[in-house]
């Protein structure tokens, strides 16, 4: 493996309905995929569905969703070996540190506050500028 890729793996836990765990299961079963790589797909697929402006993360070139994490996983390949599951890690970074940075901002700026009663976090003032 690379030395310059991070790999280090840490858990991710989450929480959803038994019947969205079926779901997911059974998509992932489909696939050939195990949960776990099926959700981490999902996750990235979706980060880039939620902003128009998304480039992946230390991408040689502006090209979202074209060949710029063809362009990486092609470097990453010229030196060594890689399965999935490292592959992913190795083009996904560190989203949790990430998203946890953009949490604190967001709290602190009185954005976004964490509701346990609602069992996560929510927009004040109804979010996005305000709107």
């Amino acid at each position: 493996m690379s030395d310059s890729a991070d790999t280090e793996r840490t858990t991710v836990k989450t929480y959803v309905p038994s019947y969205q765990k079926s779901e997911w299961q059974s998509h992932a079963d489909d696939l050939g995929m195990s949960q776990a790589e099926f959700v981490r797909t999902m996750v990235q697929a979706g980060r880039a569905g939620f902003d128009t402006d998304y480039e992946e993360p230390h991408s040689p070139d502006p090209d979202p969703g074209g060949n710029a994490l063809e362009t990486r996983v092609l470097k990453l390949l010229e030196s060594d070996t890689y399965s999935w599951e490292e592959l992913l890690e190795a083009v996904s970074d560190d989203v949790e540190s990430r998203l946890d940075q953009t949490l604190e901002e967001l709290q602190a700026n009185n954005r976004v506050r964490y509701s346990g009663r609602h069992g996560g976090y929510t927009a004040v003032d109804g979010g996005v500028d305000g709107d």
